[in-house]
């Protein structure tokens, strides 16, 4: 049998192959296409059982199988499996745009909602119906016949381009080395990070240190290393991946304008303005307007702290570096010599104490406590010897697992994400468990000793987590507002940066701390240290990510492709308005923003700040029972939080959900409270 076929269990990472994924897909489209012909006939009654549900069990087979060839390309992305994705992909996109337009399709579903008993369905089965009319309408349905075919080429082109473009940064992220051979060139790298270059170059038998542009090896040069020369070369080849400065086949600057002029094509034919508000349809926000006068707010508010920070920085770097001019590669090497004086610690001295295996049984503790859960080792064939799968129990019953992948390697995506392998539903042998993938790019170890995470990789953890949990912790039984599925991607990252906040609390890291050679966990004077330097350059942080969040809604907003102005030109004017650093002019960062180009996030890069509001504000809830009962592990207010925001998934909207929890609308109060800049407010 195909694996891609099994769908009696978890999925068969030990024998599904390349050359299974034709055939698999296609049977499945076939299958599809076949159902929604009998669906869509007079003899099919519009109501949910004999409808709705036999769709969304042959639309889940597809999605399950196609989603396990789409997490092989992401993270197995060798030419075998990058050649078998994309063979497909057209077909996918075609099938998936076809049922997005088929008028008789959105007119049973209109019966539904029209139907004398849709008041009587579930508030769950209402709101999937109330989506699906949205989505038709957002899919072309309602479009004159004779434009649907130039809609669905644009949805298949666009699919095509978003892949590519994740390709090419890949590419050019793994064409590029730098090899040291005098230890003196790599003076002030921390020994891990030169372990590992060690380890990259013997791997290729070669002598000294090799350096890649992936996160684990390129962050620390930028952070640490003094020699400049080397930081420049870095920094230069990282700010110009995947641009006309490289090979021209990996160059997504003409993909960038293809994908923009086709994407303000899709939203003049929807009747939109824009591709912004088509964007927004399915968001918390409601115009472009309201994001970005909640971006400028932000800026505004961040203005002083960033402009005070930049100031620093430069005073330091003239009196005790002797730099009379900062450039990109020196600031995060000269930000990172004031955090040591001022704080008197490096994040390479905190990293000592977050060993891979402490870190994650703190991690589960945490979860454990907040949420009434158990989670244990469990076993399950995975891509890769590196993987690890666990399982959550409550009350003793199986109720979620998960896949984690925790190292970079050139084969796979950069960046950390979540996906779903499976998603609960009720099924007619009872309710299927939800699956989860947690993806990350952490340093691998090197030798026999355990991994060591800085403090950004332990919150990058929590967050991923906080994702997961989403997933995994539903007790919605309708799987398109199961888990994650239906939740506004501007509120999608609540409970992701809502664990963050836990990193931060001693009694959560006196847990999950021991130092690599000795053991001991993180004294006190550390974590003091670690607290009082916890906004230090808050304020640049944050008009660094306004910048791209507004980048992003004025591309999809009010930029015109092909008018004569390019998207470096409105980069540099949104740097002029918020900015209080600016990249060289070469600097090519948006060849590589796959969050808009190669993701979901396209004119919703903003939500990571707009639910940051969401997240800190609940989290408020867990510091005032904490005032009285000594932890914010307060196990009565994760309840409330797992009951009313991680249970119902999508099958509310967001706001209702947040709402229910905090009692009141969000307030940005405690978020600039948290980043220090309380005083701004």
């Amino acid at each position: 049998m195909n694996p891609l076929l099994d769908f009696s269990g978890l999925p068969r990472f030990d024998s599904v192959q390349p050359e299974h994924v034709t055939p698999a897909i296609r049977q499945l489209l076939d299958e599809n296409r076949a159902l929604i012909e009998r669906l869509i006939a007079p003899d099919t009654a519009a109501t949910w059982d004999a409808f709705v549900q036999p769709m969304l069990d042959a639309g889940e087979r597809l999605s399950r199988a196609w989603g396990i060839v789409g997490h092989l390309h992401s993270v197995n992305d060798v030419p075998p499996w990058r050649e078998a994705y994309n063979a497909m992909l057209p077909e996918v996109s075609s099938f998936y745009a076809d049922l997005g337009q088929n008028l008789a399709l959105f007119a049973k579903f209109k019966l539904l909602a029209a139907a004398a008993e849709f008041p009587a369905l579930s508030p769950a089965r209402r709101r999937i119906i109330e989506n699906e009319l949205r989505d038709f309408r957002l899919s072309g349905a309602e479009l004159p016949e004779d434009r649907k075919p130039r809609f669905k080429e644009i949805q298949e082109e666009l699919s095509a381009l978003g892949a590519k473009f994740s390709e090419n940064v890949l590419d050019a992220t793994n064409a590029h080395a730098e090899w040291i051979e005098d230890e003196a060139g790599i003076k002030g790298l921390p020994a891990d990070a030169k372990a590992a270059a060690k380890a990259a170059a013997e791997k290729e038998g070669k002598p000294g240190w090799k350096f890649t542009l992936h996160a684990p090896s390129y962050i620390p040069v930028l952070q640490f290393c003094d020699n400049r020369d080397l930081r420049a070369r870095m920094y230069r080849a990282y700010a110009t991946r995947a641009s006309e400065f490289g090979p021209q086949e990996w160059n997504n600057g003409p993909l960038i304008e293809r994908l923009l002029a086709l994407r303000d094509e899709e939203a003049k034919m929807l009747g939109y303005g824009n591709f912004a508000e088509v964007s927004l349809a399915t968001k918390m926000a409601d115009t472009p307007a309201q994001v970005a006068g909640f971006q400028r707010d932000m800026a505004a508010k961040a203005r002083p702290f960033a402009e005070r920070d930049i100031a620093e920085l430069r005073d330091f770097a003239r009196q005790e570096l002797g730099m009379d001019a900062l450039e990109s590669w020196d600031l995060a090497w000269a930000s990172e010599k004031l955090k040591q004086q001022r704080y008197s610690f490096s994040d390479d001295e905190v990293k000592q104490y977050f060993p891979e295996p402490k870190v994650l049984a703190g991690l589960f503790r945490v979860i454990e406590a907040l949420f009434a859960v158990k989670l244990a080792p469990d076993a399950a064939p995975a891509w890769h010897p590196a993987v690890r799968f666990f399982r959550i129990e409550r009350e003793g019953k199986l109720i979620g697992q998960f896949y984690l992948d925790p190292y970079a390697r050139e084969t796979k995506r950069g960046g950390a994400w979540m996906d779903e392998a499976i998603t609960r539903r009720r099924v007619a042998s009872g309710v299927q468990i939800p699956v989860a993938y947690l993806n990350c790019n952490f340093p691998a170890p090197v030798g026999d000793k355990p991994a060591t995470f800085s403090h950004d990789d332990v919150i990058t953890l929590f967050h991923e987590c906080g994702h997961g949990l989403h997933h995994l912790l539903t007790q919605v039984d309708e799987l398109p507002v199961s888990g994650i599925h239906g939740v506004e991607w501007d509120a999608v990252e609540l409970p992701s940066q809502f664990m963050e906040n836990f990193c931060w609390e001693w009694d959560v890291l006196t847990g999950m701390t021991a130092h690599a050679e000795t053991g001991a966990p993180l004294p006190r004077v550390l974590y003091d240290k670690m607290i009082a330097a916890k906004n230090f350059q808050s304020g640049l942080q944050t008009l660094r990510q306004v910048e791209f969040g507004l980048f992003d809604l004025l591309l999809h907003s009010e930029f015109v492709p092909g008018a004569g102005r390019s998207f470096m030109d409105l980069l540099a004017e949104v740097r002029r308005e918020v900015a209080v650093l600016v990249p060289p002019e070469w600097n090519r960062f948006p060849h590589s923003f796959s969050h808009i180009f190669g993701g979901g996030y396209a004119a919703g890069y903003y939500s990571y700040k707009w639910a940051e509001v969401l997240s800190a504000d609940a989290y408020e809830a867990f510091e005032e029972a904490a005032k009285t009962g000594g932890s914010t592990l307060d196990a009565a207010t994760g309840e409330r939080f797992w009951r009313e925001i991680l249970s119902v998934g999508g099958s509310r909207p967001a706001l209702e959900s947040f709402k229910a929890f905090r009692g009141r609308e969000p307030q940005p109060d405690a978020l600039l409270r948290h980043n220090g800049m309380a005083v701004a407010a």
